[in-house]
């Protein structure tokens, strides 16, 4: 249901807060259709019974407050880290240790099995690793030759 007239705020205790007309939903949560492929698009704001309450084509049109609030929530909601670059890899049999430069800085990541690492186009990779952190890599082709080449043992 898309609701073009709706507030965000916080509460004292920093929870985001949904006033729609003269009423107030206290339990809501921002939940991204595409993360990966659209993160900007589609997102539904949803009550605490999971009921959608507002649907948000795009973040770009909403005002620059509420804009930010969301994308506050959002990341504090959300944490997957974006691989930039493969330094090293303790072994080419799993499980491995793969230290990794991300958008969020240095790690190290333990790989468990070859089928942590999933697909998700032609040129974007999940990884999870043995602690649930799912780590992306959004364009193989644009990583550097040695972390190409350090990944292409895996896949």
């Amino acid at each position: 249901m898309t609701i073009p007239d709706f507030r965000l705020s916080r509460d004292p205790f920093g929870r985001l807060l949904l006033g729609i007309g003269d009423r107030v939903y206290d339990t809501i949560a921002p939940v991204r259709s595409f993360p990966i492929s659209a993160p900007d698009q589609g997102i539904a704001l949803v009550g605490a019974d999971g009921t959608e309450l507002v649907w948000i084509n795009s973040l770009t049109d909403l005002p620059q407050a509420t804009r930010r609030l969301l994308e506050e929530e959002l990341a504090s909601r959300e944490f997957m880290p974006e691989i930039h670059r493969i330094r090293q890899v303790s072994s080419f049999a799993t499980p491995s240790r793969w230290q990794v430069e991300t958008d969020r800085g240095a790690t190290v990541l333990l790989l468990k099995a070859e089928e942590d690492i999933r697909r998700l186009s032609a040129v974007s990779l999940l990884i999870a690793d043995a602690h649930g952190v799912q780590y992306l890599i959004r364009d193989v082709p644009s990583l550097d030759k040695t972390s190409r080449r350090l990944l292409d043992h895996f896949l």
